[in-house]
């Protein structure tokens, strides 16, 4: 591999045909499914903010006005001094240039130019308020949707998606709202206006140059259709380099454990060596833009000079128009150019908003009840009336569950893998909704209760545990965000979690980063246990924890969920059968049903499902 391509930087490739900036690698060639539906609902979250956009045109288009009266000056006053020289050879007395209508002029240039200024920066201050207050408002909506979307959406959507939705659409239509429509404007203010400049000064130079365009445009065209193909392939190859990288990179001791590194360079160096075959094509096809169309322009204006010449030596036109006519030529290929670019990032935008507004038009939860329950003294019975449920309607998996659990229970949930252990959980917490029969908390319906308050009533200390970046203090916090120092400590100390915490660095202030890496397995269970402790709810879910630990930690880990669970309803999804014997009630679940319950001995006599399952747990022990 070739210096040049080991030394290809990907952020280097995100430029457009024209060698600009292409702005956020999605604005290549996307297309909206319904584009006059989504503009619409764009326009209406911009409604709120009519009158300011109006402004900002205003101001948009009077910048473009005074930026196109500049070069007609300049040319007045080259031809004065045009006149003056010309005087002043053929020897008129007092004859010559006068410096001071000169230095008025450019007083008076500069001015405007400076006007222009000004209006430019106030569109710009006023728009940047509107597309970050319309970025503001989308964030808000997408957040206050997750908050109100079923699971059932997150089961088939991936959650990099949705984050995609607040991240980079929603930066997109940012973008454009910041960039492009003033951009817009002061385009076509600039087009008309330079045309009727051009006109004004000459309708056969206007007309000369004009034929020039037609070459321009075609290549362009045909540039952009070349390089369109290679510049989506760019970012397709330089979204698989960076997953490649990313996975090998958090599986890296995988990795190194099954002898991975040459299978990994190998693939690695065939995505970079089609990334840089991608992106040196859409890069030398973009980058011969420029100097053709600079040298069909130059060809244009040695035209023009000739031709202005001409029209000068026979007095229709001034010297000074000659040089002010070259400057609007200048001017009005910029605007032009930009024209494919803008209807590319419209384009592209309307595409990204119609991303966000299907995910804020997703079908939401059931809406809590007007009049809901409110539990002032909870007891923590549960019951559970023929339930039926499925992911999908059309499959059933719990086809008449029922079972009553008493207040205090401890209560195992077993079975093998498939039978719907979790799935009875998630209904029980209402993340889904039965398809039929009912579940009820202290005699009243759980549909009858508001998620929150629902929800409240619950602890879970799951396999898996989760801890975020922030401190210990903070994470265990999380369960009570009112709770004092001192009552997260008290918790800590439930949970057997207050020695070890002791002993790291800075102790409960101690960050822990990502991944919780900077602490043990067990230590990380520990926590999760002082957070439910802390936040003393009635009913305990709790996913058997000590399978990766070592066993004085499964000791500590075992008195800690002791403390946890006492006085409380406990529903404890057990793996390892032998640590449910004290149980009070064992389902046994089997294709979505409880096939059989009772106690760990009653269970055992009966040599039924559970019976089979235990002593096959127990073998296969004896065994290893």
């Amino acid at each position: 591999m070739s210096d040049n391509r080991r030394n290809f930087n990907p952020r280097h490739a995100r430029r457009g045909p024209g060698g600009g900036p292409m702005g956020p690698p999605m604005m290549i060639g996307e297309k909206p499914k319904n584009y006059k539906k989504t503009l619409g609902t764009l326009l209406r979250y911009l409604k709120p903010y009519h009158l300011s956009i109006l402004l900002t045109l205003v101001f948009a288009g009077f910048s473009a006005v005074f930026s196109i009266v500049g070069p007609k000056i300049i040319g007045n006053a080259v031809t004065e001094i045009y006149k003056g020289l010309v005087a002043k050879v053929s020897g008129i007395e007092g004859a010559g240039i006068d410096f001071r209508a000169i230095g008025s002029t450019c007083l008076y240039l500069l001015g405007l130019y400076f006007v222009s200024a000004m209006f430019s920066f106030i569109q710009g201050f006023i728009i940047s308020g509107i597309s970050q207050k319309v970025s503001y408002n989308l964030r808000n909506a997408i957040l206050g949707k997750i908050n109100k979307m079923p699971l059932k959406y997150f089961d088939k959507v991936t959650h990099g998606e949705v984050l995609s939705r607040v991240t980079n659409d929603v930066d997109t239509v940012s973008h454009t709202l910041n960039q492009s429509l003033p951009q817009i404007v002061s385009s076509l203010t600039l087009i008309v206006g330079i045309l009727v400049m051009m006109f004004s000064i000459s309708w056969v130079m206007t007309l000369a140059s004009l034929l020039i365009l037609p070459f321009s445009t075609v290549f362009m065209a045909f540039v952009v259709k070349k390089s369109q193909k290679h510049f989506k392939a760019q970012q397709e190859y330089l979204g698989h380099l960076n997953g490649h990288v990313e996975e090998m990179y958090g599986g890296h001791i995988i990795m190194k454990a099954f002898n991975g590194e040459e299978r990994s360079i190998r693939k690695f160096e065939e995505l970079n060596d089609a990334l840089y075959g991608s992106a040196w094509k859409s890069q030398f096809l973009s980058g011969m833009m420029h100097p053709i169309i600079s040298f069909v322009g130059n060809l244009g204006y040695v035209m023009i000079a000739i031709l202005g010449g001409y029209l000068s030596i026979k007095n229709i036109i001034q010297v000074g128009d000659i040089l002010t006519f070259i400057q609007y030529v200048r001017q009005l290929s910029q605007p032009l150019g930009q024209g494919a670019q803008i209807a590319n990032i419209l384009q592209s935008t309307v595409a990204a908003a119609e991303r966000v507004f299907e995910f804020l038009d997703e079908q939401e939860e059931v809406p809590d009840p007007e009049n809901s329950v409110e539990l002032t003294d909870p007891r923590g019975e549960v019951s559970f009336k023929r339930v039926s449920f499925g992911y999908d309607p059309e499959k059933i998996i719990i086809k008449d569950l029922t079972a009553d659990i008493r207040p205090g229970q401890r209560v195992a949930i077993v079975g093998p893998t498939g039978a719907g252990k979790t799935t009875l959980v998630k209904l029980l917490m209402r993340f889904y909704d039965i398809n039929g029969g009912s579940i009820t908390i202290d005699g009243h319906d759980i549909r009858n209760f508001r998620r929150k308050d629902l929800r409240s009533l619950f602890g879970m200390v799951l396999q898996d545990t989760w801890l975020f970046n922030g401190t210990i203090m903070e994470n265990i916090r999380y369960g009570n965000p009112d709770a004092s120092d001192n009552e997260v400590k008290a918790a800590a100390k439930a949970a057997h979690a207050h020695h070890f915490i002791r002993t790291l660095p800075d102790g409960y202030n101690m960050v822990l980063n990502e991944e919780a890496s900077n602490v043990s397995q067990g230590q990380k269970q520990l926590l999760t246990i002082a957070r439910a402790i802390l936040s003393d709810p009635k009913i305990l879910i709790l996913d058997e924890a000590t399978s990766s630990v070592d066993t004085r930690t499964e000791i500590l880990i075992q008195k800690a969920m002791e403390n946890l669970m006492k006085g409380r309803t406990c529903f404890i999804i057990a793996h390892r059968l032998s640590t449910i014997r004290d149980a009070d009630l064992i389902l046994v679940m089997k294709d979505g049903d409880i096939v059989e319950q009772g106690r760990h001995e009653e269970l055992l006599q009966k040599n039924g499902f559970y019976a089979s399952l235990y002593y096959s747990q127990f073998d296969t022990a004896s065994a290893g």
